[in-house]
């Protein structure tokens, strides 16, 4: 069977004719479908080698590609610790640790969600070419973001041994279940923002906004002890970050989560996504006209 080569941005993406696809090779650029039918596994391939094209385009030739996946987390965090750790003197124990805890976390949602409302118009050429699942734009958009989060653990560890502590046996499972659930609520998130985004253009900038109030009332920069404690729960239930930046922070500094936290954070995690895969199935239909 002949396969047809479309350019998809920084990818080149190969179908075998409309509605078939079949097993992802990665051959010098290209993703390269074959086969008489559509099914998980074509796509979990399909995935990976965008995954993959997208990683090799961002660090090929590069000798401080790891240093610069990082960068933008660390130097933010040492905005940070210059601002509040030694000009305004928060009295935290480390600091810097504690930044970089809430911090890492933080941008790989920050940096999920603000990227989202451009997702579709900057898949445009694959969309108006290629027949495949749109929803696999956002979720590559997510993944990359968190595989860039991945990358910062081990300068996480490497601080944590810096101020004489160390990993915690519960990270094998207290990540596993939060890179779950911030995940699956990012993924919501960018699925409704992406869609909608197509008919209100200036989405983007109001998400911005949006996200950079939010952070400032997100336990980021502080600890959510900082609130009275009658007001912390009703903090984690009304603001959809607040759980899992504080499950974060404990996670890695204390090797701890609160269960009540994570709940709260589970069930906001399947309300975004359940809303934002109904946003995008209610407009994905006119998205080709609209690109």
């Amino acid at each position: 069977m002949t396969g047809e080569s479309v350019k998809c941005g920084s990818v080149y993406c190969a179908w075998g004719g409309e509605g078939v696809v079949g097993k992802a090779t990665f051959e010098e650029g290209q993703v390269r479908h074959f086969g008489s039918h559509r099914n998980l596994e074509n796509y979990r391939d399909l995935i990976f080698v965008l995954l993959q094209r997208e990683l090799k385009v961002r660090y090929k030739n590069k000798l401080l590609g790891y240093v610069w996946s990082i960068a933008n987390p660390m130097a933010t965090a040492l905005v940070y610790f210059v601002a509040f750790g030694l000009i305004l003197r928060v009295q935290e124990a480390n600091y810097p640790l504690f930044l970089v805890a809430g911090l890492f976390p933080w941008q790989w949602l920050a940096n999920s969600i603000n990227s989202s409302p451009n997702l579709f118009v900057g898949s445009g050429s694959v969309i108006k070419k290629v027949n495949f699942p749109r929803n696999i734009v956002p979720l590559c958009a997510i993944l990359n973001h968190m595989i860039h989060f991945l990358a910062s653990v081990p300068i996480i560890v490497l601080l944590l041994l810096l101020f004489g502590e160390s990993p915690s046996w519960s990270w094998f499972y207290g990540f596993p279940i939060l890179l779950v659930i911030q995940f699956t609520m990012a993924y919501g998130v960018a699925l409704g923002l992406s869609a909608i985004n197509l008919f209100f253009r200036d989405l983007e900038r109001l998400v911005s906004i949006v996200m950079n109030f939010l952070f400032f009332l997100t336990p980021v920069l502080y600890t959510i002890e900082r609130y009275p404690v009658e007001y912390r729960t009703l903090l984690v239930a009304i603001n959809p970050a607040a759980g899992l930046m504080v499950n974060w922070r404990q996670l890695i500094l204390e090797g701890t989560m609160s269960p009540l936290y994570l709940l709260i954070s589970a069930i906001y995690a399947v309300i975004f996504f359940l809303i934002g895969y109904a946003i995008y199935r209610k407009l994905s239909w006119k998205f080709a006209e609209l690109i």
